[in-house]
């Protein structure tokens, strides 16, 4: 999914825009037990709770696509025969209406799900989206529908204990503490299936959500999908970090990280100016590019992009997002750390003197000291 199709579906997440009629679910203790069963029709639900499971559900669509949304990938022998898409589709194709399905995905669920000692809701919803048809002008036309994409949307959602208030209780004319026993909050994890490619369904993808993008719940992907869940976004970062410093050595000098950094930073910005829909890809092959336009040996490319095969797979399509941090540049010692803006990390310098290895930052003007401004002695 793109980013024009996932706002699309985002959209849909309004008690007047979905086609959604029911909430299904279940309440599960930290002993993974039911505590009890969901089966409500928003028809009869007071505004706010409509307006709250809505927000749960829209929470499960939130982030950034390749850090908190990841795509799941089924191969085809999953899709032609396995048991987990034949749930999902289950699922899907009767609109969670198949009370045997749902007990079926809430075990699977609950069994495999590590929420750390905490209560949790199992939110599930089904929409069936009449997809406009969209004009060669980028236009949609909303009385002009191609085709209809019927989903699922799932959210789990830790209930955690309240805290102590003062209310004002009218009857009394007085105020109280009071203490509401337990309350949802918004989903750590949740998916869509199936994807919403090329605006049409797609059963080989599903959309997983993760609140945290360093913990996407491993146990739960291969519960309910049974593939190989991709690497975390930290995973990813990390990893690439690694595999930079290993492969290149002594080689792995300021200047060359520096460059890797900021000219991945440029094709970030050059992607976010022309607002392309589509995800920023880049390749092992690309960063090698990089690395060889900044002096690094072939010999020392090649052991980098021989360890990006191991790490990643051959032939890897990476995140940008998910292997820099484009927002910020920091130099870190033992004892110091340094900040720079990403658009003046050109402005630092390392250097031999006297026999010692330094960070030079200029310092002309405008410089502060714990928000007090300073001047620079001359010698």
């Amino acid at each position: 999914m793109n980013q024009k199709e996932l706002n699309e579906i985002r959209r849909r997440m309004a008690p007047n825009k979905s086609n959604i009629s029911k909430i299904y679910g279940c309440y599960v203790n930290s002993n993974k037990s039911i505590l009890s069963y969901l089966e409500e029709s928003l028809g009869i639900m007071s505004q706010l709770e409509t307006e709250k499971y809505m927000t749960f559900l829209k929470k499960s669509l939130s982030g950034s696509l390749g850090k908190n949304l990841i795509d799941i990938v089924f191969s085809t022998q999953q899709v032609c025969d396995s048991e987990e898409h034949r749930l999902l589709s289950s699922l899907t194709n009767s609109e969670l209406k198949d009370a045997a399905a749902r007990e079926q995905f809430y075990q699977k669920v609950i069994q495999s799900l590590d929420m750390e000692d905490c209560n949790y809701l199992i939110l599930l919803a089904s929409d069936a989206y009449d997809v406009p048809y969209r004009g060669k002008d980028d236009e949609i036309q909303v009385d002009a529908s191609e085709t209809v994409f019927k989903y699922i949307i799932c959210a789990v959602c830790p209930v955690k204990d309240g805290k102590s208030e003062l209310g004002y209780f009218s009857g009394e004319n007085e105020f109280h503490g009071y203490t509401a026993n337990q309350i949802v909050a918004p989903p750590e994890l949740g998916f869509l299936f199936p994807a919403f490619d090329n605006r049409a369904a797609n059963i080989y993808n599903a959309l997983f959500y993760s609140k945290d993008t360093a913990q996407i719940h491993h146990e739960f992907i291969d519960a309910v999908f049974h593939t190989k869940a991709p690497m975390s976004a930290d995973e990813q970062k990390e990893t690439f970090q690694s595999v930079l410093s290993d492969s290149l050595v002594d080689g792995c000098s300021y200047d060359v990280i520096q460059a890797v950094h900021e000219q991945i930073r440029e094709r970030i910005e050059q992607h976010k100016e022309r607002k392309d829909p589509d995800s920023l890809d880049i390749t092992s092959r690309e960063v090698g590019q990089i690395l060889q336009s900044n002096g690094v040996p072939q010999e020392q490319i090649q052991a980098f992009q021989e360890k990006c095969g191991e790490e990643f797979g051959n032939e890897a399509v990476l995140n940008p997002r998910n292997i820099i941090d484009s927002s910020k540049f920091e130099l870190v010692t033992p004892q110091v750390k340094i900040s720079v803006d990403p658009e003046y990390s050109y402005m630092v310098e390392t250097k031999m003197i006297d026999g010692k290895k330094y960070i030079l930052i200029p310092a002309d003007e405008g410089v502060e000291v714990n928000g007090v401004n300073v001047k620079i002695a001359r010698d």
